[in-house]
């Protein structure tokens, strides 16, 4: 039996073992309660010591030319192809136990059989709480933000070189001063600094991340895109989260660590990488903001080379009807991004350039939607003397249950 089967079996068994079990030992107990909610299917006995929550997520996708961000000059004279494919198929399971405040949550891909994430966390305190397991690291917003509940169809092209993505290892994090002026979220964690899935080290350093958000307007937005419940009052953040580690690898994404252009396969402990990120984020009355400033520093231990990276991108949103909002009718976003990235900051002609405009339907918020983008890139390699630019088509549904 595979991984995916497995997983499917468990939650199955789950589903049913738990309301049976209570419903047998409890005997002045009127059942367990049962009900779906945004994170699915949620069972919760009487006393509350225990729930299960059970979802799925279903995205189909359309793309022409291709669906991938072009990462090279070649890249743009590929020929071009109609994509359709499930780009995700998600199953989810979390809730607590013997405590509210003692939670669980792992996630799995039955397209590609990975297990993403399984994690328990201490959550008595608000401004004290305790996470075990693997994650994705609360580094920067794009990608904490789930591939469920963005606003654009997909994320940056500065995301593949920045995302630190999913690690395993320990997090201390919490919120200061609720509603007041010095209101702030925290996380620091950590980490194996090997990507996802891997069992070891390398060596004996660790990776460390830590990130620090301010909620200057008492309450800082959702990890999530789109205004969706039209905010009276601004939320916003600024948040600044920095990361240091010594790994084989210079990027990671959700296949576990990887190199990136110009950098080969590494010996254990080749690479000294620190990267640093500033963001924004904002949602206020149907509109919504968020951008982030990326830059990082790669240093080769072997051949003591050094390369310096940078990017950023500016993202914005409006919710057209939102006059809808709070009713049964579809909800209409508009929404654009632009991203740039310097590969090498010694090399200031060359960089690449995404300018990407979405239309989001909303039938049922961020669980039952359809996304369409266009999107042009620009290529820049003035050191070798190479332009070039495409366009691409895409077009997203997106089902949770």
């Amino acid at each position: 039996m595979d991984m995916g089967k497995l997983c499917v079996a468990v939650c199955v068994w789950l589903g049913f073992a738990v309301p049976i079990s209570a419903q047998t030992t409890t005997s002045d107990s009127v059942g367990v309660d049962i009900k779906h909610t945004s994170k699915g299917f949620q069972f919760t006995t009487p006393d509350n010591k225990f729930q299960l929550q059970i979802a799925g997520r279903l995205q189909f996708r359309y793309a022409f030319s291709s669906d991938q961000d072009p990462l090279t000059f070649d890249d743009y004279s590929a020929p071009n192809q109609h994509v359709f494919k499930i780009n995700r198929a998600r199953l989810k399971v979390g809730g607590h136990a013997y405590q509210p405040w003692l939670k669980y949550y792992f996630e799995y891909e039955l397209g590609a059989s990975r297990l993403l994430d399984f994690r328990v966390m201490v959550e008595k305190w608000p401004w004290l709480s305790f996470k075990v397991g693997q994650w994705k690291m609360e580094y920067t917003r794009e990608r904490s933000i789930s591939s469920g509940k963005q606003q654009m169809l997909e994320r940056s092209l500065i995301n593949r070189p920045f995302t630190i993505d999913r690690q395993q290892g320990a997090s201390i994090y919490g919120r200061i001063d609720e509603g007041g002026l010095v209101d702030f979220n925290y996380h620091l964690a950590a980490l194996t600094g090997m990507g996802r899935g891997a069992r070891e080290n390398d060596d004996k350093k660790l990776m460390y991340v830590g990130k620090v958000f301010w909620n200057f307007l008492g309450d800082g937005p959702s990890i999530s895109g789109t205004d969706l419940s039209y905010h009276e009052k601004p939320q916003a953040s600024i948040a600044l989260a920095g990361a240091t580690n010594t790994s084989p690898y210079t990027r990671f994404s959700s296949s576990g660590g990887g190199e990136l252009l110009g950098y080969e396969g590494g010996e254990p402990g080749q690479y000294n990488v620190d990267q640093w990120v500033l963001e924004t984020a904002l949602k206020y009355k149907a509109f919504s903001w968020q951008s982030e400033y990326h830059r990082k520093r790669i240093n080769d231990r072997l051949s003591e080379d050094t390369g310096h990276l940078a990017g950023f991108y500016l993202q914005g949103g409006y919710v057209v009807n939102n006059g809808a909002v709070g009713t049964r009718k579809p909800l209409l976003e508009v929404a654009g991004r632009y991203a740039y990235y310097q590969p090498e900051l010694s090399l200031p002609d060359n960089s690449e350039e995404e300018y990407t405009l979405a239309v989001n339907c909303f039938f049922n918020g961020h669980l039952n939607k359809l996304t369409a983008d266009v999107t042009l890139f620009d290529f820049d390699d003035m050191s070798l003397n190479l332009e070039a630019n495409d366009w691409r088509v895409r077009v997203q549904y997106d089902f949770s249950f």
